[in-house]
């Protein structure tokens, strides 16, 4: 029996009328063309036979990837921007909104800007909107049966990003006391335009995630934030490729999560170029949570622990001293596998436990007093946890209380609430996902970096803390790490700039945030392929001095060099008769003005050999000329021609080339790291350059 698919379509409707009227489950006509259908495999190939049909894909699935980060970032509470950035509307395409978070209140604010088109579905939880969150819509294509259809956030993701990246200042942030302060979005008076497309019981679905675009770009949004994601596509099979370039069509930068597959390589998501795709790094505020042992000892490690201890300490164990006899063998006890231990042993207790940690969930169901949990490789990240616990380093945190344990048969112990400590930063998160990217070899991905690590911002009641059912803490803020919280703060970042600078392009403003990003730590080597050109500097991408412009025109000479079929980059862009052979073919090693460089050395033995050719647009000071400075590592020549740029008015546009050289690659070295500098002594416009060597 055949079983019927998903097909996406991104077509024009010249073709098949009777077949879409048949099998038709929606239509895109508000800022492209096509449709989604249940289509049996021979009849989709049909379809894509036809000359006027760009793809047919099948649908799938993505996934999600979650105060003090604003003030880090250098991006102040401007009150006499408030009138500018009211008139910015920030779209996202997440779980939902709450607007029981204060970061939603709008007083003090006026009627929705005269651009905006949208409007405002209501719904179980969702009794409207306001006029600091404008619009929002759902998406249910597949009409999967969800309890609460309506824009309402029963998740907490979507409120914890559209709150990071435009929520109000109004009230006091801080989860049960621990990251105190006023939380606020980096545009803290722009207007929110919410687009469900994820669902709990589906996730976020290619059809309705393109049916979001299609509204929100229709709807006048002047950013786009998208926190999900998939395994990377051919971009005409991507719908996070398709609605971002017809919004990139539209003056709309699309930013997007890279994904929290780290710290593997080349497992960066979204990496279309006219999409600006970021990374996670940290922010210099951490938390830590204390053990204070029954001999006066204490152990700091980390966790969310929003339990405030009794007076009394507790007695302690380890799972292996209360390991279940009885069930010998099932599970390790001393890693506190389910089922290994005792709940006689367990109740009332703190558990010590080895392993990868969660074991939290276990020892709740025993009815532990709390848990500690001892992993050999800490994460850098603080994990909310559903009971008293904190995560440990084995080998040295974990040492003294095994010790403790099992020096006294009285052993005791108390889990503190979580502070907030100080620690140096940036660094890329270990869990963002890194390059190279595996569609478009040379072009370096993620862009940038943006704090994505412990942020505190807002969340929905309709949620608990830990997404677990059985925990009973709810709150109208959080604390969550990931991608999808780095995300937000690039959109945001994106809407300040576009507040200033109303007439840049898309591609100036991720031009200037990328040329005047903060280079990362570097804690690991494939780090490298995982902070893009940096940390996000607001501030500074205000003023970047040069600008590396991409025309329509130049990603369409992109495309047709990439192999993409005429007649499908014609329908894309709305050109009937288009051939790519009327466009010159763009010079160099990746062919597009993109302000990184990157080339991956194909096959490895090979020698290094590449060429970049870049333009850029003075929008600094009418009379300047910049230097060019490198920095490169032994093994890799680069030439810049030519070096000095003599700029005679603003917008004056002048080119260069940037030329790589150099012998194969050591067999133990994977990548060389180097950078580009433009420097008229007022800016520093910095690209940076990786070299890749992909294993054999």
């Amino acid at each position: 029996m055949n079983v019927l698919i998903f097909f996406f379509l991104f077509v024009f409707p010249l073709y098949s009328r009777q077949l879409a009227r048949e099998y038709k489950i929606h239509s895109y006509g508000k800022s492209f063309n096509g449709f989604v259908a249940h289509l049996l495999p021979h009849e989709a190939q049909k379809l894509l036979e036809e000359d006027n049909v760009v793809s047919v894909f099948p649908n799938t699935h993505n996934k999600i990837h979650t105060t003090r980060s604003w003030d880090y970032l250098g991006l102040p509470l401007r009150l006499s921007r408030h009138s500018v950035e009211s008139n910015i509307i920030v779209g996202l395409l997440d779980t939902g909104i709450s607007l029981d978070c204060p970061s939603f209140n709008d007083k003090g604010y006026g009627p929705p800007p005269s651009t905006w088109k949208g409007k405002c579905v209501t719904g179980p939880n969702f009794t409207g909107c306001n006029n600091k969150v404008i619009g929002a819509k759902f998406f249910n294509l597949q009409n999967a049966p969800v309890t609460n259809l309506s824009p309402a956030d029963d998740d907490g993701h979507g409120t914890h990003t559209a709150s990071t990246a435009a929520g109000g200042a109004g009230g006091g942030g801080g989860l049960d006391g621990i990251g105190g302060g006023t939380a606020r979005g980096g545009v803290a008076r722009a207007r929110i335009a919410m687009y469900k497309v994820c669902w709990s019981i589906m996730g976020c679905s290619d059809m309705d995630l393109l049916a979001a675009f299609d509204e929100a770009i229709a709807d006048g949004v002047n950013v786009i934030s998208v926190s999900l994601g998939g395994s990377p596509r051919m971009f005409f099979s991507d719908p996070m490729a398709i609605g971002s370039f017809h919004a990139m069509q539209r003056g709309i930068l699309t930013s997007c999560s890279a994904g929290n597959d780290g710290p593997s390589t080349m497992t960066v998501q979204n990496v279309a170029p006219w999409i600006l795709t970021v990374a996670a790094s940290s922010t210099d505020r951490r938390f830590s949570t204390v053990v204070a042992l029954g001999d006066g000892e204490k152990a700091a490690g980390m966790s969310i622990n929003t339990f405030t201890p009794g007076k009394n300490m507790y007695p302690l164990i380890s799972g292996e001293l209360a390991s279940n006899v009885s069930r010998d063998g099932y599970g390790n006890a001393s890693a506190c596998d389910y089922g290994s231990l005792s709940k006689e042993k367990v109740m009332g207790k703190i558990v010590y436990c080895l392993g990868t940690g969660n074991q939290d969930y276990v020892i709740k169901e025993l009815d532990g007093a709390g848990t500690i949990m001892a992993v050999e490789d800490p994460s850098d990240y603080s994990t909310t946890t559903i009971i008293p616990g904190v995560y440990v380093d084995a080998f040295s945190a974990g040492k003294t209380i095994d010790h403790y344990i099992n020096s006294t048969k009285n052993a005791q112990a108390v889990i503190l609430k979580t502070i907030s400590t100080r620690s140096p930063a940036p660094y890329v998160a270990s869990f963002s996902s890194r390059g190279p990217q595996s569609i478009t070899f040379n072009i370096l991905k993620p862009d940038l970096s943006a704090p994505g690590v412990d942020i505190l911002a807002g969340f929905s009641k309709l949620a608990t803390l830990t997404g677990d059912p059985k925990d009973n803490r709810r709150n109208v803020f959080n604390i969550l790490s990931g991608t999808s919280m780095a995300c937000p703060h690039v959109a945001a970042a994106v809407a300040y700039v576009k507040s200033f600078h109303p007439d840049w392009s898309p591609a100036a403003i991720k031009s200037a945030l990328m040329t005047t990003a903060t280079p990362m730590r570097i804690k690991d080597k494939t780090a490298e392929l995982g902070s893009g050109s940096g940390q996000i500097n607001p501030v500074r991408a205000l003023n970047p001095g040069l600008l590396y412009n991409i025309s329509m025109n130049s990603y369409i000479a992109f495309l047709c060099k990439e192999g993409y079929n005429s007649s499908s980059i014609g329908i894309i862009i709305g050109t009937k008769g288009f051939n790519c052979s009327t466009i010159d073919s763009p010079q160099g090693t990746d062919g597009i003005n993109y302000p990184s460089m990157h080339v991956q050395i194909v096959p490895s033995n090979s020698s290094i050999s590449a060429v970049f050719y870049r333009r850029v647009t003075n929008v600094g000071f009418g009379n300047s000329t910049y230097k060019a400075r490198v920095i490169a590592p032994e093994g890799l020549s680069i030439e810049v021609v030519p070096d000095t740029l003599k700029f005679s008015g603003l917008h004056q546009e002048l080119s260069f080339k940037v030329v790589l050289k150099g012998p194969p690659m050591p067999e133990e070295t994977k990548i060389l790291s180097a950078s580009l500098e433009w420097n008229d002594s007022k800016h520093r416009v910095r690209s940076p350059i990786v070299v890749y060597k992909p294993t054999l």
